[in-house]
């Protein structure tokens, strides 16, 4: 027997779709960033099919946040190293 309401995949995918106009619309850097948020939501696609709701929304920024987040993380770690670094070579600033 087969699934009577979408999948959340095939929700985010038809979303997508709709977006193309707005994609289209943004300045070539800005797609390259539009995108790379479209592929944030597709590496969390599994958690959204567990989760299957019916409004995909929360589930499309929450993807976008938590890849934002991970960068963010990453920017900083980076920072600190390099903070610890700087002050062990005795370039104090």
């Amino acid at each position: 027997m087969g699934r009577t309401l979408p999948t959340f995949t095939e929700r985010a995918d038809a979303l997508f779709h709709e977006w193309r106009p707005f994609r289209r619309a943004l300045r070539r850097e800005d797609q390259e960033v539009f995108d790379t948020l479209l592929s944030d939501v597709r590496r969390h696609a599994q958690a959204g099919t567990v989760l299957s709701p019916l409004d995909p929304w929360p589930i499309l920024i929450l993807s976008m946040l938590i890849e934002e987040r991970k960068a963010r993380l990453s920017l900083l770690q980076q920072v600190e190293r390099l903070e610890k670094e700087r002050i062990s070579d005795g370039r104090l600033s």
